[in-house]
C-alpha cells in the first residue's frame, strides 16, 4: 500500500459482523496510517461507524436485506467515481455485493470466491480452511494475497469504539441511573432466531437477583425485541430494573454499555456491541459456536453446554427441546458475572 491509498469497503449486514469488521480498519490503518477508509453501509449502521476512528466515512447504501437494487447500487457507484478509490474490498460473499465498487470502477477490487462474481473482483480470494471465525476471514481481506492468515487476533486489532461523554451523562439522566451504583445491562434478544435466546424468564431471574443486590439493570435491544424486554422486566419484579428496548439509538447502547459493570447477552450483534465497547461479558451460547464467533475481549466468560446436537446453527430447535439454553441455569449465569468481578474485571 502507499501513502495515497483510498480504500472503500463494503461492510455487512448484521451489528455483529459491521463491529467485527472494524478489525479490518484497524489492520488497514496500522499497516498504512495514511490510508482514508471509506464504508458502504446500509442506513442503521452509520451510527456504529461514526465510532471506530478508523473510518473517515460511511455511506449509506439504503437496500433491504438480501434485495438486488441495481439501479440504486448503480447509482452509488457512479457517484462514488470521482473519489479515485485505490483499492476495494467486499466483505459481503454475494455477487450484488461487489457491484458498487465496480461501477465505481475501483481497479483493485478484492473480496472471497463467490456467487460468480469473477469480473466483478479482480483480485478474488479462496476460503482459507484456517480462517475459523468471522473476524479472522474479515482481516484477511486486508493482508496480501501470499501472507499466512492469523492463526489468532492481535489484541491490538480488536474492535474499540467510542464513546461520548455527554451523551452519556444525559442518558444517565433520561433513564434515572442511580449515581454510584452498578449498572448491568442485559441483551435477550438474537435477531437471528428463538435458538439462540435464552428464557427471558432466566434473564428475570438474574436480574432479580443483581437488582436486589443494588444494582441498576437495563435490558437493551430494537423496538422488535420489546416484548422481550417487558417479559425480562416482569419476571424480575424489581423496579431497578428497566426495559430500554427500542427506547434508545444505536450510539446510546454504545454509551451505555461503555460504562456496564458486567453485560450478559445471548450470541447477538449487540455481544460484539459490547466487547468492543470495553463491557466484560457473560456470553451465552444455544444453536451457535463461540469458536466461530467469541467475544473480542479477555473480560468474557463464555457458557456453552456444547451438548451433542450443538451446534446446529439453526433458527429453531430443529429437535424442539432447546436443551442447549434450557439447561443453562440463572446460577451459572450468576457465578459467571460473581467469577468476572472477582477477577477484577468488573468496573464502577
Amino acid at each position: 500500500m502507499t501513502a495515497a491509498d483510498k480504500v472503500l469497503v463494503v461492510g455487512p449486514s448484521w451489528v455483529g459482523d459491521m463491529v467485527m469488521a472494524q478489525s479490518l480498519y484497524r489492520l488497514l490503518r496500522k499497516r498504512n496510517p495514511t490510508s482514508e477508509i471509506h464504508v458502504v453501509a446500509p442506513p442503521w449502521s452509520l451510527p456504529i461507524l461514526k465510532r471506530m476512528p478508523e473510518v473517515v466515512r460511511g455511506i449509506e447504501l439504503d437496500v433491504g436485506h438480501g434485495e438486488l437494487g441495481l439501479r440504486k447500487r448503480r447509482a452509488l457507484g457512479r457517484q462514488l467515481r470521482g473519489e479515485r478509490y485505490t483499492h476495494a474490498i467486499v466483505l459481503p460473499r454475494s455477487a450484488k455485493a461487489a457491484l458498487v465498487p465496480w461501477f465505481a470502477r475501483v481497479p483493485r477490487r478484492t473480496g472471497f470466491r463467490g456467487e460468480w462474481r469473477y469480473g466483478l473482483l479482480n483480485d478474488v480470494r479462496k476460503l482459507d480452511a484456517r480462517l475459523d471465525q468471522t473476524v479472522k476471514r474479515f482481516v484477511s481481506l486486508g493482508q496480501e494475497r501470499a501472507e499466512k492468515p492469523f492463526e489468532s487476533l492481535d489484541p491490538d486489532l480488536r474492535p474499540r469504539l467510542r464513546a461520548h461523554p455527554e451523551n452519556l451523562t444525559r442518558l444517565r439522566t433520561e433513564h434515572s441511573l442511580t449515581p454510584g451504583a452498578q449498572l448491568i445491562a442485559m441483551m435477550p434478544g438474537a435477531e437471528y432466531g428463538v435458538a439462540k435466546r435464552w428464557p427471558a424468564a432466566y434473564y428475570g431471574e438474574v436480574a432479580a437477583a443483581l437488582a436486589g443486590a443494588g444494582a441498576d439493570v437495563i435490558v437493551l435491544g430494537s423496538a422488535k425485541e420489546r416484548e422481550i424486554g417487558d417479559a425480562v422486566v416482569a419476571a424480575a419484579g424489581n423496579a431497578r430494573v428497566c426495559n430500554l428496548c427500542g427506547r434508545t439509538a444505536l450510539a446510546d447502547v454504545v454509551d451505555l454499555l461503555s460504562i456496564a459493570t458486567v453485560a450478559i447477552s445471548n450470541d447477538s450483534g449487540l455481544m460484539h456491541v459490547a466487547s468492543a465497547a470495553g463491557a466484560p461479558v457473560v456470553a451465552i451460547y444455544g444453536s451457535s459456536s463461540p469458536a466461530f464467533t467469541p467475544p473480542l475481549t479477555d473480560a468474557a466468560a463464555i457458557l456453552w453446554l456444547e451438548l451433542e446436537c450443538s451446534p446446529c446453527f439453526a433458527r429453531e430447535c430443529p429437535l424442539k427441546h432447546l436443551r442447549c439454553l434450557k439447561e443453562l441455569t440463572p446460577a451459572t449465569v450468576l457465578d459467571a458475572v460473581a467469577t468476572l468481578r472477582a477477577a477484577g474485571d468488573g468496573r464502577r
